[in-house]
């Protein structure tokens, strides 16, 4: 033990330092060093309030002078809260970042519309899987040879023409120079196995096939099948040009 240095140990030594005269030396210290590398008239989280005391708009505390909110930018929780700001502004700056693509321009498609296509819609069954299915027949008379229809589903939630069901879901259609057309169907789960969900262009006759069965809904074992499923009657006659849906070059069409 060094019984030379410690405190009191010399001649006319006083005696040791109280508890809060080590607080109020130590926030003297912490003061002193924050007036060193802190501007505190330009400090965006200094705040003097109608009382006439200090406020930190950063940790929301109040302080009785300078001093004390000097001595609070140098502690813990004032530098948690500006690491945590500073994080939560980067990530800010990042999402609202241009992306790469959003400097080209962008070429606005001059097509002039004429009008919907002809359709057929016809509710299909298989009688081995006992799946209930819709066969679409779209004739496209005037597009180019180019020019290949193509499909999307869109749920209830991305469209604002009508009130949203999520027991429905819309299946549109797209090509050039038509409007594109959106069917109104069932919203359940589509079996996308090759031979459940097939399309084809004929060229030939400019007409647009598409198919598609539901699955199966489960059921407990031992219950009978249902011979006709809920809802499946609900098919609506095409709406053209739906709010929300996506235009023919975007990529979400197939």
């Amino acid at each position: 033990m060094d019984f030379q240095n410690r405190a009191g140990s010399k001649p006319g030594a006083g005696a040791l330092m109280s508890k809060s005269e080590s607080n109020v030396a130590r926030r003297e210290r912490l003061r002193k060093l924050a007036l060193e590398t802190i501007d505190i008239e330009n400090d965006p989280y200094f705040m003097r309030n109608h009382l006439g005391s200090y406020e930190c708009k950063l940790c929301l505390t109040l302080h009785n002078n300078e001093g004390s909110y000097l001595a609070h930018t140098q502690g813990k929780k004032h530098q948690a809260n500006l690491a945590r700001r500073a994080a939560l502004d980067a990530k800010e700056s990042e999402a609202s970042a241009p992306t790469k693509y959003s400097t080209q321009p962008k070429i606005k498609r001059n097509v002039v519309k004429i009008g919907r296509p002809g359709y057929k819609v016809t509710k299909i069954r298989d009688p081995q899987t006992r799946q209930f299915g819709l066969l679409f027949e779209l004739t496209y008379p005037e597009v180019t040879d180019d020019t290949k229809p193509r499909h999307r589903f869109m749920s209830a939630y991305e469209q604002h023409v009508e009130a949203p069901n999520r027991q429905f879901q819309y299946l549109l259609f797209a090509a050039e120079p038509y409007e594109t057309i959106a069917f109104k169907v069932q919203s359940r789960e589509v079996d996308m196995r090759p031979g459940r969900f097939w399309s084809y262009w004929d060229r030939d006759t400019r007409k647009f096939t598409l198919q598609f069965f539901y699955r199966n809904p489960t059921r407990a074992s031992g219950a009978a099948p249902h011979s006709v499923v809920p809802g499946f009657n609900d098919i609506s006659a095409p709406t053209a040009a739906l709010e929300g849906a996506a235009a023919l070059s975007s990529g979400m069409f197939y």
